[in-house]
């Protein structure tokens, strides 16, 4: 929204957000205000015959159908990445200059945080096609992996704010039919952090493993949340008083935690779709009793109903909001399973 700024070598109009980064390739993007800075008319002329559109039909053209494309709501090392990857690499122009995206094999180092203590500790991780799997060692010289997690049933999304580190990355798949999350952030001291966090690196470093080049792997998999924030929830017979809870709406899985970096979440439940009566209500029942905020959700399922409640009308609006758009996607046949 908003786009104020411009690049007057690209001809293209950008957001505050990501006029910043621009300004870090000036030999490639040259930023300006629309509003504030003096334009001549070459560059308001060179303005014209292109935008946005154009540019788009040009430094994408030979982007791969699969490719993430970050939004503004994104976090600001996926759009750096994204505006490195077109505009100075041009990788989406020359199809050549784009490493192959699956890299078979590769081997690296990432911090991940302990799941009871809460310490950010090194592990080794291994990530193969042949065996479909992701994997961590507690030891470097450790036979056995501590977790082999599938990729079919893997989803990495970055976390910055959650984690605390530009870099840091959730990673979610399925252990004995439950949830588990792990953190994990990359960190190097080199100089260039691009170098550190794109998804295909160049030969010479091979070794590196970053967040961002799991992200890339996986691309059909991975997906960000569609919300998460606390909110008040009551147990199944509704009689107990409401406790604050972390949720994470993941696709159709509404997931609450005690703690946003819990390993697992205390309970999952399932939203389906208006055709299998499944609804979301503003409002709790009027016997409620026990619930300190005082935006009610109900969620009503074919074997109960849920009570949330949020502290702020905006935030009981943003969820009716996300529920609603979940309820009202038909189920796809694997998801009644």
């Amino acid at each position: 929204s908003d786009p104020d700024w411009a690049s007057h070598s690209l001809g293209i109009f950008i957001c505050l957000n990501c006029s910043g980064i621009h300004r870090n390739i000036p030999q490639v993007s040259k930023v300006k205000s629309v509003r504030l800075d003096d334009w001549d008319d070459a560059q308001v002329e060179f303005m014209a015959s292109n935008g946005n559109n154009v540019a788009k039909a040009k430094y994408e053209s030979k982007m791969p159908p699969f490719y993430y494309k970050p939004t503004f709501l994104d976090c600001q090392l996926l759009r750096e990445q994204w505006i490195r990857a077109k505009y100075e690499r041009k990788e989406f122009i020359h199809s050549e200059k784009q490493e192959p995206y699956s890299a078979g094999y590769r081997e690296g180092f990432l911090w991940k945080r302990g799941r009871d203590n809460g310490q950010f500790l090194s592990r080794k991780f291994v990530l193969s096609e042949r065996e479909g799997a992701l994997k961590y060692f507690n030891k470097n010289d450790a036979k056995e992996p501590k977790a082999i997690m599938k990729i079919e049933h893997l989803n990495a999304t970055f976390q910055p704010a959650k984690i605390g580190n530009p870099h840091g990355l959730q990673i979610t798949y399925l252990k004995d039919n439950s949830t588990r999350n792990i953190f994990v952030y990359h960190e190097d001291g080199k100089p260039c952090p691009t170098h550190l966090v794109a998804p295909r690196l160049p030969p010479s470093d091979a070794a590196l493993f970053s967040p961002l080049r799991l992200l890339q792997l996986v691309p059909k998999l991975s997906r960000n949340y569609l919300k998460e924030g606390y909110m008040e929830k009551t147990g199944p017979k509704q009689t107990e008083g409401f406790k604050k809870r972390w949720f994470t709406m993941d696709d159709r899985r509404l997931m609450y935690f005690k703690d946003p970096l819990d390993a697992f979440a205390r309970g999952e439940v399932f939203i389906g779709s208006k055709e299998n009566s499944y609804k979301v209500l503003e409002g709790l029942p009027p016997s409620t009793q026990g619930n300190h905020w005082q935006h009610g959700i109900t969620i009503v399922t074919p074997d109960r109903k849920f009570l949330f409640a949020c502290e702020t009308e905006d935030d009981q609006l943003e969820w009716i909001t996300t529920f609603q758009k979940v309820i009202s996607r038909p189920m796809l046949p694997q998801e009644y399973a």
